[in-house]
């Protein structure tokens, strides 16, 4: 049987404001998003729209699960929904670092999700038949996203 390579390109980066972790009840929890921008290929800019959240779940072994739901607006004023979930594996040595706002490499801890977007953007409509997948980094009061398509 014949295997086609995966390949990825570098689709956008996204910076997402964050507000503090709520927990609900022992092993679930959000995060309200409190802005942001992003950047990529071919003028693919701008900031995130209000009402962003990434609902959490914390396994027994400390991994969470992440599902997070927001909207891109463009520069040029297009929306674009993004729907990302994956999981984010930190040990707690690190985890106590990020949370007192010290810099920690992106290769100290797991952070992977897989993206799908969605617009009615007729200039953006390609991204409606992509998949892709991210690598986070978490800061204090910050997520960066870095968006890679699969080819």
């Amino acid at each position: 049987m014949d295997s086609i390579p995966i390949r990825l390109s570098e689709l956008m980066v996204i910076e997402i404001d964050v507000r503090p972790v709520v927990e609900v009840g022992t092993d679930r929890r959000y995060v309200l998003f409190d802005g942001g921008s992003f950047a990529g290929a071919n003028g693919l800019r701008g900031t995130l729209a209000p009402g962003g959240i990434d609902w959490q779940r914390i396994r027994a072994d400390g991994t969470i699960e992440i599902d997070a739901h927001y909207v891109l607006r463009t520069d040029g004023d297009d929306l674009i929904e993004v729907r990302s979930k994956g999981l984010r594996r930190v040990p707690e040595a690190v985890s106590v670092r990020i949370a007192s706002g010290e810099e920690v490499g992106a290769d100290e801890y797991y952070f992977r999700t897989h993206v799908r977007l969605a617009t009615s953007s007729t200039r953006w409509e390609r991204l409606n038949g992509i998949l892709a997948v991210s690598t986070g980094k978490r800061e204090l009061g910050t997520v960066q996203i870095h968006v890679h398509e699969v080819l």
